[in-house]
């Protein structure tokens, strides 16, 4: 059933990065006017359902997965934290070659929160909890709220990241692929960790990190009851915080003040919907045994994220196709579709030969490198 969830999760994430054009936002010109229509209904339909919430369920995971590894350690009587801080180096260089193709990479971003879960593996759930719910509040935001009062209708510059991104439009279009490589590794990576911290991602992903590492405790993917109970929870409170980010103008408060509640808001709403489709998927896995099929793409998906960083910039960037000039969120909707379809039968293809994937296999084997149990050549 994980397998399952993480292979949904990085399908959702390659649709969204095709309608994206992988980062690069261009509305092809001539188009017709019933096209749009339809394109703009899938592109807002799309990052409603997906928007802020694949990447979350993916980190989820991520917390779960850690909690595995660091019970079959534990019950051995071994501390895996030393072992999983040299696994996140790994994860980072995974990360870097990543963003090279594509500047919007989270497995770098993973590598480096991920070392929040070192200090409380051995925590208890309350004092996990505790912690989860304190980063999931958003404190710095509620400290530039607090900032603005005295003058909430301030004019805010625009935020910092925009001018990395604008820059790296020019070279998306018309940079040769050594010089969209570099300028994702210094430009882009720049604006997307400037993104980040300006959207409370670098708060919000160390928290799911540990929810889903208390999830792993408590056996909650195993609990089809439980996430039916959970279900009606998430959707009551996701549906006003949606309103609230969705028509921010009838807060009547300026600008100053404004920017930072929509931070925390969204951050919220997304972290709300985002149980919604886990309790959904979890209910309907037991019962439909049809989500088995994104359970290949999930057990490669380190493979199948990077693959799909490299296809699809060359598919849609100037130095390789340069589809971007002729596909609105329709048309690059079905690419992204064939491409999901594609990898999930090289995945079953390979998972039938292999027992995992082949950069889960190179992470694998340099996580345990120097280790002489014949245990580990198995886990």
């Amino acid at each position: 059933m994980i397998d399952a969830l993480r292979g949904f999760a990085i399908v959702s994430i390659m649709l969204l990065h095709n309608i994206e054009h992988f980062d690069f936002y261009f509305s092809p010109a001539g188009l017709p006017a019933w096209l749009k229509t339809v394109d703009k209904v899938i592109w807002d339909g799309l990052f409603f359902l997906f928007g802020g919430k694949s990447y979350a369920i993916f980190a989820l995971l991520f917390g779960m997965t850690f909690y595995i590894q660091y019970r079959n350690r534990e019950v051995r009587g071994e501390d895996f934290r030393p072992r999983f801080a040299w696994r996140l180096v790994l994860l980072l260089a995974f990360g870097l070659l990543n963003s090279m193709f594509y500047h919007g990479d989270i497995l770098s971003i993973y590598a480096v929160l991920s070392f929040a879960l070192i200090p409380v593996a051995r925590l208890s759930n309350r004092w996990v909890l505790a912690i989860a719910l304190i980063l999931l509040a958003q404190p710095f935001a509620w400290l530039e709220v607090i900032q603005a009062l005295p003058n909430p209708s301030a004019k805010l510059p625009d935020p910092a990241s925009w001018a990395y991104f604008g820059r790296a439009n020019d070279y998306f279009a018309h940079g040769s692929a050594l010089q969209v490589w570099s300028g994702n590794l210094t430009n882009g990576k720049t604006g997307v960790i400037l993104w980040s911290w300006e959207n409370g991602r670098l708060f919000q992903i160390p928290a799911l990190f540990m929810l889903g590492m208390l999830a792993g405790r408590k056996g909650v993917f195993s609990d089809a009851l439980f996430w039916r109970k959970v279900l009606p929870v998430a959707a009551l409170v996701f549906v006003p915080l949606y309103a609230l980010k969705t028509w921010p103008e009838f807060w009547a408060v300026g600008d100053a003040l404004s920017r930072p509640l929509l931070v925390i808001i969204t951050s919220w709403a997304n972290v709300a919907l985002m149980v919604v489709l886990v309790a959904v998927f979890v209910q309907l896995f037991y019962s439909r045994s049809w989500l088995a099929f994104f359970s290949p793409l999930g057990r490669m998906s380190l493979t199948s994220y990077v693959v799909q960083s490299i296809i699809g910039t060359s598919i849609y960037y100037g130095f390789g196709l340069g589809m971007y000039q002729y596909t609105g969120a329709s048309f690059a909707l079905a690419i992204g579709i064939v491409l999901a379809l594609l990898q999930r039968q090289f995945s079953v293809w390979w998972l039938a030969r292999h027992s995992q994937g082949p950069l889960e296999t190179v992470w694998h084997r340099l996580t345990w490198i120097g280790s002489t149990s014949p245990a580990y050549a198995k886990n």
